[in-house]
């Protein structure tokens, strides 16, 4: 976990410049700047730039546009015109004095020699925190070249505009030609005497700085050059000027000499993937923009930034939080600084991830986000400081798959087999058929294979309890030892994936790919039509899976619709880390997204997305229904009580095929309920053997009440829950009114809590 967490807080490139902000001179804040002019609050927008440019309406005329070069947008429509936004920005702001900050005078002076643009820049900066200023200038006016390149109202304009609140002392006609008097009357000096002038032999000779190319630190302590003296264009002398200002109060404060860092280019990948053309808005008026036409060239910026995750991450788009952000607050919660010692500010966010690891794969950097929200999951149970509520319900679902009424394992006579069928716990639970049908084919071909119907243990990796995994995969791999270490043919991608990540020894394979390689005959009874093809987040790795999957589909009729996300991009169908209980609405949102990404019927080749999507009224068939017989694209998903009903015919059949056998009947009292109170017992899943126990429990003990319409009411803790139950006793059973359970217990009570005392009734 450490490892992890710090690759995301040294790797994630979250904070890298735009390449329009790392190409600027100044860093201009462009994904800042370019939304603030889309909303047309160009006095927001002025005041960003001018605190970036010191000079806005000189920036703006002068400006070299190196941006356009490294914009993403120039092939597609054209560059982010940046310069005519500044220039709308100045144009059409309605307050442009600037900010007067009411700071105590500083006693440490400044000389600053030069009264050019990049020698004001500096003498601006550093007046503005107080400082005492002297600038020398050898001619009789201030701006230097800038004589040459713009008409004079403009700048001198702006230098006055810019200078308006701040006192500083100007020594025009007086040059300098040594810095011996200087160094003694001023802390620090400034060299900007522009392009060839004097460096005074304290940087090589002047011809060595123009090589430079950025702000130059002395041999001489409180000595700093820059501007048009190192060759610089322009714009970059301004720069120069505040860069300069900054490492003259650097000096002061530390004693110091740094010189300034070269601008590195971003690290930023950019992904493309899904930009569409936009024409660059042309000005109508002369070379500037209305107020209308500023505004929609701003809405062609990209905002480029690494988000790839965020965008492609449903969980970091939900929370609007990218690696960072998340690593911080759950490295709060795994080791809370808190008084009480019991931090939970991501505790749901580390159980909202679905593992799907779409995140590491679209990621420049590889980090895998999902990876290191199971390891604090871990972290956290370890602690035990993880809510039991959110995974109890799958721990005992996980039980219940590996205990007596569900677990199924037969080999040949022999005891070894080349080949054993894994069809995990959910492929039965979603449909005995998909079982008991698809190792009947199976041995038709492979008459040696064997089956064990058992859970792979991710419930409990999803959890957080390694400790359990680790005992389910041990398990595993002794039964595939002690059957001569065959393929295993997987029902379930997740189940291939998490044996692949855990047991690389064990080859397997998916049964789709298996019948494929067997040339198993699609029978003739599909409609063929329009479908997409949804690949489980699970597969996304398995490529011959997804090509087998899509030929067969194509050999049956189909015609395949792609989807914007699929193969090794697919997204989660909300399965994934099991995260229904943890965070509802979220998972109710991941569904629908999910659904909504297209419009045609799907095809699945994992049971749990089919169940899911059958769920929420998609149009759905998993793959094997292609093999094992033409079934209704609208049937149902089983409740969660009826996925326990499925499993344990799994093995009544398969025991009564195999080993002839009859499984004993479950004596069960037979529950009566409306469709209504069903569907709501399956959605805050309370499962039907819940409900008989809590029954049970009432009429054995009495401890129960009636209500005027004769109705029974009680309730008993199960685990950790405690479940209510409003029901009526019938001569066949019972009709049950209403269910409800706290995800809690009781413990005021010491006698009728049916725990403590219950030996005692």
């Amino acid at each position: 976990m450490d490892e992890m967490k710090e690759k995301i807080r040294q790797c994630c490139l979250e904070k890298e410049p735009a390449p329009c902000v790392s190409a600027c001179p100044f860093g201009l804040d462009v994904r800042e700047f370019v939304p603030r002019v889309e909303r047309g609050a160009f006095n927001l927008a002025y005041r960003l730039y001018a605190t970036a440019v010191a000079f806005p309406r000189i920036v703006s005329e002068i400006c070299g546009e190196c941006c356009k070069s490294v914009c993403p947008r120039r092939d597609s429509g054209g560059a982010v015109d940046l310069k005519l936004l500044e220039k709308a920005a100045v144009r059409y702001a309605s307050r442009r004095a600037p900010n007067n900050y009411n700071l105590p005078p500083k006693n440490e002076k400044i000389a600053v020699i030069g009264a050019g643009i990049s020698g004001l820049a500096c003498a601006l900066r550093l007046a503005s925190k107080k400082y005492d200023v002297t600038v020398y200038e050898k001619e009789e006016k201030i701006g230097g070249h800038l004589w040459e390149r713009l008409p004079s109202e403009i700048f001198l304009k702006d230098i006055e505009e810019q200078f308006a609140n701040e006192k500083y002392s100007l020594r025009t006609g007086e040059e300098v030609s040594s810095l011996e008097a200087l160094q003694k009357e001023y802390d620090a000096v400034y060299i900007a005497t522009g392009k060839g002038g004097a460096a005074f032999g304290l940087f090589c000779g002047a011809e060595g700085l123009e090589n430079i190319k950025e702000v130059a630190a002395s041999r001489e302590k409180g000595i700093f050059a820059g501007g048009s003296i190192t060759g610089v264009s322009s714009v970059e002398a301004i720069a120069h000027g505040l860069s300069a200002a900054a490492l003259i109060e650097a000096y002061i404060k530390t004693g110091n000499m740094k010189e300034a860092a070269p601008r590195a280019a971003t690290k930023i990948e950019l992904n493309l993937d899904g930009v569409t053309a936009a024409a660059a808005v042309l000005p109508s008026l002369d070379a500037s923009y209305t107020e209308d036409e500023a505004r929609r060239e701003a809405a062609r910026c990209l905002r480029c930034r690494c988000d790839s995750c965020v965008r492609a991450c449903d969980m970091m788009e939900y929370f609007q939080k990218f690696p960072k952000l998340i690593e911080e607050e759950v490295h709060i919660t795994v080791f809370p600084g808190t008084l009480d010692g019991n931090g939970t500010v991501a505790t749901r966010l580390i159980s909202t991830c679905n593992q799907c690891g779409l995140c590491e794969k679209v990621c420049p950097q590889e980090i895998n986000v999902g990876l290191f929200l199971r390891e604090s999951h871990r972290a956290m149970r370890e602690k035990n400081a993880m809510p039991w509520a959110f995974h109890e319900f799958w721990l005992n679902d996980m039980a219940f798959s590996r205990g007596a009424d569900a677990k199924f394992f037969h080999a040949p006579a022999s005891g070894a087999s080349r080949y054993l069928f894994f069809p995990g716990c959910q492929m039965g639970a979603s449909d005995p058929a998909y079982v008991t049908e698809s190792y009947r084919l199976i041995k038709k071909h492979l008459p040696d294979t064997a089956i064990l119907v058992d859970c792979c243990g991710a419930p409990a990796l999803w959890a957080g309890d390694q400790a359990v995994y680790d005992e389910i995969c041990s398990d595993f791999h002794e039964k595939w030892e002690s059957l001569g270490r065959p393929v295993v043919i997987f029902g379930c991608p997740t189940c291939m994936k998490m044996t692949r990540e855990k047991m690389p020894d064990i080859e397997g394979k998916m049964i789709s790919d298996l019948f494929y390689e067997l040339g198993v005959k699609v029978p003739q009874c599909h409609e063929g039509g329009l479908i997409s093809v949804f690949d489980p987040c699970a597969a996304r790795d398995f490529k011959e899976t997804q090509a087998n999957v899509r030929k067969m589909l194509t050999e049956a009729g189909f015609e395949l619709a792609p989807l914007a996300y699929e193969k090794d991009r697919a997204k989660c169908c909300s399965w994934g880390g099991q995260i229904s209980i943890a965070n509802p609405p979220y998972a109710k949102w991941l569904t629908e997204r999910r659904v909504s990404d297209s419009e045609q019927p799907y095809v699945v080749y994992c049971t749990n997305c089919r169940d899911l999507f059958a769920e929420a009224g998609k149009p759905v068939k998993h793959i094997l229904d292609v093999f094992i017989g033409a079934k209704d694209w609208e049937r149902r998903a089983p409740s969660y009580s009826k996925r326990r009903r499925n499993r344990e015919l799994v093995k009544e059949i398969l025991m009564k095929e195999l080993l002839n056998k009859e499984e004993p009947a479950k004596e069960r009292p037979a529950l009566f309920m409306s469709q209504e109170t069903e569907e709501k017992l399956n959605r805050e899943k309370i499962l039907d053997d819940d409900i008989i126990e809590v029954i049970n429990f009432c009429e054995r003990t009495g401890r129960k009440l009636e209500d005027e319409g004769g109705h029974s009411v009680g309730y008993r803790e199960i685990g950790h829950m405690t479940c209510w139950v409003e029901y009526t006793p019938r001569e066949d059973g019972y009709f049950v009114h209403n269910a409800y359970s706290h995800r809690m217990k009781i413990e005021l009570e010491e006698v009728w809590d049916g725990r403590k005392h219950e030996t005692d009734l």
